[in-house]
C-alpha cells in the first residue's frame, strides 16, 4: 500500500450525477478517465478536481477578494487528500482576441520580439540597405586606424530636401562655424548662399579638418561628440580634396547612410501588433481591412447592374503592410536575412529547420534565446502541431489545437510537482501523431507533475498508468464506478467478453463493454446497423472542385458524391480543412447569395445547382454568454417560454412570454442581468465567474420563479435534462421534434440551460446538429461536419453515424473531416489527402470507397483502417 502523499484520495464525490464515488488516483502518474458522454468524467475531473483544487488556490489569496471567492461552492465532495496544485488544459473553445495568434498564445512571438530587438539588423523601410549604430569610441577607433589621411569632421544637417534652408545657415554661423559642403561643394557661410529652393539640397556643416595620428585623439572625440549634437547622432569623416569625395558615414542611432532616414532604438514593443510602437497604422495591427473585394463580384454580373455593396464587403489583406500585421520599420529589421513577419509565416515545423540552421556566435544571451526558442517549437511539433503557421489566427483554432498548443506552453513553463488536467487531448490528432503527444505528456509527468487525462482514445488507454472508468450510460444512467486500476489488471468486466485474461487488447475491451450494451460498437460502425447508402455509381451526381489551390492544396481536383457520406481524411495539415470550408463551403455560401469569406483558390466547381442550403457544423461556441444554451440555440425556449405565459397565475399578472426571458428587463434578476454568474477580474489570472448572490444562479427574479408549470418553475425547467424533459413535455409536439433531435445526437444528459461557455467544443457542434434535425430538410443541403465525433466515446458513435445515414436517405449530402478509423470504415466514399502535412501535402492520395483504402501504399490512414481488422 502506497503512502498517503503518494495518492490522491477522493472521498463521496457526488457532483452533479456522480454517484458518492470514493477513488484514488495514484500521484506523478498518468491516470486516464473515460466512459461514455455524459457519463460523469468531467464532472470528476473538472468540476470536482479543479474546481477543489482552483477553490484552494483562491483561498489563499489576499482578504478583500476572499469574501468573493467564498461565493464559490464547494464541490458536492465528502473530502479530497493530497491534491498537488492543479492547472487544468480544456477542449471547451474559448473567446480568443482576434489579433492572437499561434506564437502568441505559446508565448514563442516574446522571445522572437525580444531576439530581433537585440540582435536583429535594421534596414532603411526606403532604400532597403543595413542601417548600423556605433559608439562613439567606435568610430573614435575606426578613424585612428587610418593613420596619415587629411579628413574633414562633417555634421549632415539637410540631406536631399527643398527649400532655401535660410534658418540652418543661420545656425551654422550663430554656432560659430564658418563653413559647410553645399551639394558636394565647400562654401563660405560668412552670408547666407542663394539657392534653388525648388530643388533638393544636401547641407553637412564643417566641424574640423584634421590629419589622422595618434595624438590627435582627443581633439578627434570633441569635433565627433560636436558633430555629433548638431546633426542628432550622424557623423561623416571625409577626405580634404575637392573632386569626388570618400565619405565614411558614422551614426550613435539607426539612421540610413543613403538617405538619412532614421529609426529609433529597438525595443520588443516594436515589434508588437498589439502595440502602437510595432502595429501596421493602416490596419491597427489585425492584417487586414474592411474593403470592397473585388473576388466576390458575380463573373456574369453586367456592368450596370446595382449590386449590394455588403455582399462585396469582407476582410481583405492590408495594402500596407500585406497582411504581416507590423509596420515599415519593424517589417525591415532582419535576423539572419528573415524579418520577423517572414519567419512567424512559416509552419512550426519550418521554423524549427530555419533556427536549426542559424549561425551560432559566442553571445551568451542570443544563444539563450535561441536555445529557448527552438525548445519551444520543438513542443508544439510533439503535440502534433507542427504543421500549423505561428501566425495562425488563435480563433480559427479547433478545440484540439487550442488546447494542445496551451499544453505545449505548459511543456515550455518548467513547473514541477502540479497536478495537470487535459480534456480528450488527442482532440483532432491523427492516429499517427498521437504517439508524439503521449511522449509529451510523459515529458510532463517526468518532472514530478501528475497527469489526469479525461480520453477515449484507445492507444492513450493502453499506455496510462491508471485507468478510471465511469458510466455505464449518461446523465442519471451513469456516475457509478465501473473500473479503477492500473491498465494491466482492470476486472474482467471492463475488458469484455472473450478476453482472453490479462494481455487481451484493449480496442476489443472498449469496444464490447457489456455494462454499456456496446457488444460489437466497433462493428456497429463498419456494417450492421450503420448501412450504407449504396455504390457511389448509383448517385445522380457530383461536387466536383476544379483546381483547388488554396494554402498547401497542390492544384487538386476532386468530387463529392452527391446524396453521399464522404469522409475527408488525412494527417493534420494535410489540407482537408482549407478544401473542405476554405474553398469547397465558401464558393457554396457565395453561390447561394449569403455573407461567406472569399473562397480559396480554385478554378470552378460543378454541381453546385444541386445544392440550395448549406449548414457547416463546427466546434465554435454557440454564444459568447452564459445566456446562450442548448435551449435557445435550437427554438425550444420560446415555446416552454409561452407555455409559462399560458398558465393561470402569469395571466392574472399580465406576464408575457418575455417574462421568462433572461435577456429582457422584467424577469430577470438584474443584479446579475439573467446571467446567473457574475464576473470577478482578477490581476494576472482568467476571469472568475461566481454564483451570483441575489438570485443563487437561478438567473430570475423571485417573481417570475413563483409562476410554476406543472408544479417547476421556468428555472427548474431550464435545470432539467433534455432526456428527462422529453418526457415532461410529453404532451406537447411543438417540443418534442427538437428535443427528440438533440437526444439523437447523445446530448440527453446536457441541461436544457446549461449555459453555452460550459459546453464541449464536440456539444456544441452536436447542439447545432440537432437545431438543424429539427428544421424541415430540403433534401438538397451540403452538410460539413468538422471532427464531429469529438468527445464521443466509441459507444456514442454509432449513434451519430446512423444520423449521417439518416441526412443522406433523404438526399442530402454530408463532408465530415474525421480521424477516426472506425468512422472511416463506415462511410461512402474516401478523399484522403496528403501524404503528409503542409508543404508535403495537399496532394490527393486516395479517392473511392473505404474498403480499397487499405490497400494504398501512401496513404498513412489507410494504415490504420487496415488495423481494425
Amino acid at each position: 500500500m502506497s503512502e498517503s502523499g503518494e495518492w490522491i484520495r477522493i472521498r463521496g464525490a457526488r457532483t452533479h450525477n456522480l454517484q458518492a464515488l470514493s477513488l484514488d488516483l495514484p500521484r506523478n502518474a498518468l491516470t486516464v478517465i473515460t466512459g461514455p458522454s455524459g457519463s460523469g468524467k468531467s464532472s470528476l475531473a473538472f468540476d470536482t478536481l479543479f474546481a477543489e483544487g482552483r477553490r484552494r488556490y483562491l483561498e489563499t489569496l489576499r482578504g478583500d477578494k476572499r469574501a468573493i471567492f467564498q461565493q464559490l461552492q464547494r464541490p458536492d465532495v465528502d473530502a479530497i487528500e493530497g491534491l498537488p496544485p492543479v492547472i487544468c488544459v480544456s477542449q471547451t473553445t474559448t473567446q480568443t482576441r482576434a489579433r492572437s495568434m499561434l506564437a502568441t498564445v505559446t508565448e514563442i512571438h516574446d522571445h522572437l520580439r525580444l531576439l530581433w530587438a537585440r540582435f536583429g539588423t535594421p534596414h532603411c523601410p526606403i532604400c532597403t540597405l543595413p542601417i548600423h549604430k556605433l559608439t562613439l569610441a567606435e568610430i573614435i577607433r575606426a578613424t585612428l586606424a587610418q593613420a596619415g589621411r587629411k579628413i574633414f569632421v562633417l555634421a549632415p544637417l539637410v540631406q536631399n530636401q527643398p527649400g532655401d534652408h535660410k534658418q540652418h545657415f543661420q545656425h551654422i554661423r550663430t554656432s560659430g562655424f564658418l563653413r559647410a559642403r553645399v551639394d558636394g561643394v565647400l562654401m563660405e557661410i560668412r552670408d547666407t548662399p542663394k539657392i534653388d529652393p525648388k530643388i533638393p539640397h544636401t547641407i553637412e556643416l564643417i566641424v574640423d579638418r584634421l590629419v589622422v595620428k595618434p595624438t590627435i585623439e582627443e581633439r578627434l572625440r570633441e569635433s565627433l561628440t560636436t558633430a555629433i549634437q548638431h546633426s542628432g547622432g550622424r557623423v561623416i569623416i571625409t577626405d580634404i580634396e575637392t573632386g569626388d569625395w570618400h565619405d565614411d558615414v558614422y551614426s550613435t542611432k539607426y539612421a540610413c547612410a543613403a538617405c538619412g532616414t532614421t529609426v529609433r532604438d529597438l525595443e520588443p514593443r516594436d515589434f508588437s501588433f498589439n502595440n502602437p510602437h510595432g502595429a501596421c497604422p493602416r490596419c491597427t495591427g489585425f492584417g487586414k481591412i474592411w474593403d470592397i473585394d473585388p473576388s466576390r463580384l458575380p463573373a456574369d454580373s453586367p456592368p450596370d447592374d446595382e449590386i449590394d455593396l455588403a455582399l462585396l464587403s469582407g476582410a481583405v489583406l492590408c495594402p500596407d503592410c500585406g497582411g504581416a500585421r507590423l509596420n515599415a520599420e519593424a517589417r525591415a529589421v532582419h535576423f539572419a536575412n528573415k524579418g520577423l513577419h517572414e519567419v512567424t509565416a512559416l509552419s512550426v515545423d519550418a521554423a524549427a529547420d530555419f533556427f536549426a540552421h542559424v549561425e551560432t556566435i559566442a553571445h551568451k544571451a542570443r544563444a539563450l534565446l535561441l536555445t529557448e526558442i527552438a525548445r519551444r517549437l520543438r513542443f508544439l511539433q510533439q503535440v502534433g502541431l507542427g504543421y500549423l503557421t505561428l501566425d495562425r489566427s488563435a480563433p480559427t483554432l479547433s478545440g484540439g489545437e487550442a488546447q494542445r498548443a496551451r499544453l505545449a506552453t505548459h511543456l515550455g513553463g518548467g513547473l514541477l510537482g502540479v497536478c495537470y488536467i487535459l480534456d480528450e487531448p488527442t482532440l483532432g490528432l491523427h492516429p499517427r501523431d498521437t504517439q508524439r503527444l503521449i511522449e509529451a505528456l510523459r515529458a510532463l509527468q517526468a518532472r514530478g507533475n501528475t497527469m489526469i487525462v479525461v480520453e477515449h482514445d484507445e492507444s492513450v488507454i493502453r499506455q496510462a498508468d491508471w485507468l478510471v472508468d465511469i458510466g455505464p450510460g449518461a446523465g442519471r444512467h451513469g456516475g457509478r464506478l465501473l473500473s479503477c486500476g492500473p491498465v494491466a489488471f482492470i476486472p474482467s468486466p471492463l475488458r469484455g467478453r472473450g478476453a482472453g485474461g490479462e494481455g487481451a487488447a484493449l480496442p476489443s475491451v472498449v469496444a464490447r463493454t457489456p455494462d454499456r450494451g456496446t457488444a460489437g460498437a466497433t462493428g456497429d460502425l463498419r456494417s450492421g446497423s450503420v448501412a450504407r447508402s449504396g455504390d457511389r455509381a448509383t448517385t445522380n451526381g457530383e461536387l466536383v472542385v476544379h483546381g483547388a489551390r488554396h494554402h498547401n492544396l497542390k492544384n487538386i481536383t476532386v468530387a463529392f458524391p452527391i446524396a453521399h457520406w464522404t469522409c475527408l481524411t488525412g494527417v493534420s495539415g494535410s489540407g482537408k480543412s482549407s478544401l473542405a470550408r476554405d474553398v469547397l463551403a465558401s464558393a457554396v455560401r457565395q453561390h447561394l447569395g449569403l455573407v461567406a469569406p472569399t473562397p480559396g483558390a480554385h478554378d470552378h466547381i460543378d454541381g453546385l445547382d444541386q445544392i440550395d442550403k448549406i449548414l457547416e457544423v463546427d466546434q465554435k461556441p454557440i454564444g459568447k454568454t452564459p445566456r446562450s444554451n442548448p435551449a435557445s440555440y435550437t427554438g425550444l425556449f420560446d415555446e416552454i417560454r409561452t407555455l409559462f405565459a399560458a398558465t393561470k397565475l402569469a395571466k392574472i399578472r399580465g406576464y408575457k412570454a418575455n417574462r421568462f426571458s433572461f435577456n429582457a428587463k422584467g424577469g430577470r434578476c438584474e443584479e446579475c442581468q439573467g446571467q446567473g454568474t457574475q464576473r470577478v477580474e482578477l490581476a494576472m489570472m482568467p476571469d472568475l465567474r461566481v454564483p451570483c448572490p441575489a438570485c443563487q444562479g437561478r438567473r430570475f427574479n423571485p417573481a417570475t420563479l413563483q409562476v410554476r408549470y406543472r408544479g417547476l418553475s421556468i428555472a427548474d425547467v431550464l435545470d432539467m435534462p433534455i432526456e428527462n424533459a422529453l418526457v415532461f413535455f410529453a404532451n406537447v409536439p411543438m417540443l418534442q421534434k427538437g428535443l427528440q433531435a438533440l437526444d439523437e445526437v447523445g446530448l440527453g444528459y446536457l441541461a436544457l440551460g446549461q449555459p453555452s461557455n460550459t459546453l464541449s467544443g464536440g456539444e456544441a457542434q452536436r447542439v447545432k446538429l440537432a437545431a438543424e434535425l429539427a428544421k424541415t430538410s430540403t433534401g438538397k443541403t451540403l452538410y460539413i461536419f468538422d471532427e464531429p465525433t469529438t468527445g464521443l466515446h466509441v459507444t456514442d458513435i454509432a449513434r451519430l453515424l446512423r444520423v449521417f445515414r439518416r441526412l443522406t436517405a433523404a438526399g442530402n449530402t454530408v463532408v465530415v473531416i474525421e480521424h477516426h478509423p472506425g468512422v472511416i470504415a463506415a462511410c461512402d466514399w474516401v478523399i484522403d489527402l496528403g501524404p503528409e502535412a503542409g508543404y508535403a501535402g495537399g496532394e490527393i492520395v486516395f479517392a473511392g470507397p473505404p474498403g480499397e483504402l487499405a490497400a494504398c501504399a501512401r496513404s498513412i490512414t489507410g494504415r490504420y483502417v487496415q488495423a481494425l481488422g
